[in-house]
């Protein structure tokens, strides 16, 4: 078993989920995530619930903190802020060196990307605290703004962009 974090647009659901191969290819089973001894965090407030077994469609996942094998090697990393639901998540995302946006012919497949060095914090409530976790996997596809030093923008669709000092992308 290994522990998660799977945060969500109402709250956050601790447990345990089965120990897969890669948990990138997990996510991408189009399976519901099965998480074992299941605590639910509410963000609206009142206290903590343990649910026992729950079932998570990855649609609803934002951001999922777990262990992870699954670390590109000799990738280059580039630090991102991004706003996904009621959270910022900042980071580092890899790319492989050499990567240039303009001309990739590669494009991130799936819904999730993973990054590394994470915080995860409530938009606009600093005085709720952050999570630190070393991974975690974001669903793509919920971001909505994104800040960062390159042009990001097949990673994320949909997303508004700003270059790293704030400013609007052209």
């Amino acid at each position: 078993m290994q522990q998660i974090e799977a945060f969500t647009a109402g709250g956050v659901l601790s447990g345990a989920v089965a120990r897969l191969a890669g948990m990138r290819d997990g996510l991408e089973a189009a399976k519901p995530v099965n998480v074992d001894r299941a605590i639910w965090y509410p963000i609206a407030g009142g206290a903590a619930e343990r649910r026992g077994r729950v079932n998570i469609e990855q649609d609803d996942l934002l951001v999922l903190c777990a262990e992870t094998e699954d670390l590109p090697i000799h990738a280059t990393w580039h630090p991102v802020e991004l706003d996904a639901g009621p959270y910022r998540i900042t980071g580092e995302l890899p790319t492989m060196p050499g990567f240039d946006p303009g001309r990739a012919l590669s494009r991130p497949g799936g819904q999730f990307v993973l990054l590394r060095d994470v915080r995860v914090e409530l938009l606009g409530h600093p005085e709720g605290g952050r999570v630190e976790r070393p991974h975690a996997f974001v669903n793509r596809y919920a971001v909505e703004r994104v800040s960062a030093d390159i042009e990001l923008g097949f990673y994320f669709p949909g997303a508004r962009f700003l270059t790293a000092a704030g400013r609007p992308l052209a």
